[in-house]
């Protein structure tokens, strides 16, 4: 019996061969890049010929530091189909978080947009280790005192199409970093088998579903997660694909949307909260749209009612990490709910939803025990399966407190229904304990979010000498609106006991948010942990029955 490896080799193939005439549209400084899944493979085999007469060879690793365009999607082929290992590299990070990512990864070669991505590399030059060439990602040379760069076009252009090697499912892919919210990044990689496995799971009606018939538009940066690993997804399907290149605006994913005729999409809410915004004041066609799964955090409920009642789109909720691939999980109502009421369904689309098919999961409490699925019992997410990875790269440390007997820590804590769907209740270092008890930040955050008068809105744990932890929320309020921290918290006091009211409303002109759009409470906690909390009326937890001395 003959088999054959899972690897990106045959979704290429079925791309260019079965959707040829299928386009790729990207966006870019002098307008849109239109061409076809074939010119697509032939840079694609060009590009990996200019790096392999660069020297690159299998088993060595490849750093793009770009955003969401064409010939950055070239590299997502080009450099594991090869046999070398894609590395994407968070454009928007610190220069120390660079530094550290490239040095740690060993990277030899970076392909980099013009721009503020190759002033980073520029700047951080002479920090990198290992680095030696540096492909811009244009057709025009930046202005440089490096003798070390060369655009992509020229090389392409000069390049011999590389005949694709024969390659192991085993063999090292893709490389991302996590975010370092809690410390040093921490580096995870992809298996060819893994990221097969992973689109393959995508594509499933299970999870996303992906077709043939679709336009998908990566909002998702390239660089978190593979942008959800959309982009192999849609290549196996032969769905038409759209880049929005680099920091994409509300007005900029409408007029794409109406005009590429957008079915499928993905991004954190604040994005979709921008568009619902800018939707209100300007006349755009977003008729195509179908879906869009939203992660990273969950969106309103408001926010998922606007898009269905008034534009008939459908936010999905998902979850997922670094760890596990990104999309671990999808919110759909299983067949036999569609008879349910609205709101019931509701209920159930609020959550992060079912597993992903092929990952596992559990809930864990302090003590090592599994929990039952009752929707109550509050425990550690663990997940295991062929897309969740078993250890971090280079950090013995960090693999001994994430993973257990094959099983992957997520420090996410969460509560599972008897149907299965799993909701999470916060990350494990943003729940905030107080008096023994605790108090969901996500819970109140979605809850602000449904007032009429607030835009954004985070909630911290600051420390307390008697309850040990606090709630803060810290929001933005509409512009023009009227709002006092005593409409903010009777607001609250409608959906939550008095306990789980915040100590302190701080308004902010804006909620600080991390290099993929989430809201950034580290920065939040740095900023307010020593903020005064003053017993706001309704905040207090003064008096509190419920609430227990934290032995």
């Amino acid at each position: 019996m003959v088999s054959t490896d899972l690897t990106l080799q045959p979704f290429y193939w079925r791309a260019t061969n079965l959707f040829p005439e299928k386009e790729i549209v990207s966006r870019g400084p002098d307008g849109k890049t239109r061409y076809t899944y074939q010119k697509f493979g032939d840079r694609t085999r060009a590009l990996a010929g200019a790096l392999s007469a660069l020297g690159v060879e299998s088993g060595d690793r490849v750093g793009t530091v770009g955003w969401n365009t064409h010939r950055h999607y070239e590299a997502y082929f080009a450099i594991p189909l090869m046999g070398a290992q894609l590395h994407t590299i968070n454009a928007v990070l610190p220069d120390d978080h660079v530094e550290y990512i490239v040095n740690d990864a060993q990277d030899e070669v970076l392909l980099v947009d013009p721009g503020e991505p190759f002033k980073t590399i520029e700047r951080l030059w002479d920090r990198f280790d290992d680095v030696r060439e540096v492909i811009v990602l244009s057709d025009e040379h930046p202005k440089t005192d490096l003798d070390c760069v060369s655009t992509v076009e020229e090389l392409v252009a000069d390049a011999d199409p590389l005949e694709w090697p024969d390659l192991s499912e085993d063999q090292p892919a893709g490389m991302c970093y996590t975010s370092g919210t809690t410390g040093k990044p921490k580096g995870v990689e992809y298996t060819q088998k893994m990221i097969y496995s992973h689109a393959m799971m995508v594509a499933t009606p299970s999870a996303i579903g992906v077709d043939e018939s679709d336009v998908i538009m990566h909002v998702v940066p390239m660089y978190h997660v593979n942008s959800w690993e959309f982009p192999f997804s849609a290549a196996m399907a032969g769905a038409k694909q759209v880049y929005p290149g680099p920091s994409p605006d509300p007005a900029t994913l409408a007029r794409l949307i109406e005009e590429e005729e957008v079915t499928l999409t993905a991004g954190v809410p604040t994005v979709w909260i921008n568009l619902l915004d800018y939707l209100d004041d300007h006349d755009a066609d977003i008729s195509s749209l179908d879906r869009i799964v939203v992660g990273g955090s969950a969106a309103p409920s408001a926010v998922m009612r606007r898009f269905e009642d008034e534009y008939d789109v459908v936010l999905e909720h998902a979850w997922g990490m670094t760890e596990t691939m990104s999309i671990g999980s999808v919110s759909r109502p299983k067949s036999h709910m569609h008879g349910w009421s609205r709101e019931k369904r509701f209920e159930k689309r609020a959550k992060q939803g079912l597993l992903s098919p092929g990952v596992e999961m559990k809930l864990v409490d302090d003590n090592g025990e599994e929990l039952p699925w009752d929707g109550e019992s509050v425990g550690e997410l663990y997940v295991r399966g062929p897309t969740v990875v078993s250890e971090y790269y280079n950090r013995p440390e960090a693999n001994e407190e994430g993973f257990e007997d094959g099983w992957l820590r997520t420090g996410d804590i969460a509560t599972v229904d008897a149907d299965g769907y799993l909701e999470l209740v916060d990350r494990a270092k943003d729940i905030i304990k107080s008096g023994g008890e605790w108090i969901s930040s996500i819970d109140l955050e979605n809850e602000l979010m449904e007032h009429d008068d607030i835009t954004e809105a985070a909630v911290i744990a600051v420390p307390h000498d008697r309850w040990r932890e606090r709630p803060v929320a810290c929001i933005k309020p509409k512009s023009g609106a009227d709002l006092t921290a005593d409409d903010v918290l009777a607001f609250l006091e409608e959906s939550y006991p008095r306990w789980w009211l915040p100590d302190n409303i701080i308004f902010v002109d804006s909620v600080p948010k991390t290099a993929t759009g989430k809201f950034d409470k580290k920065r939040l906690r740095e900023s307010y942990e020593d903020a005064d909390l003053p017993r706001a009326p309704g905040g207090s937890s003064e008096g509190n029955e419920n609430v227990g001395d934290d032995d």
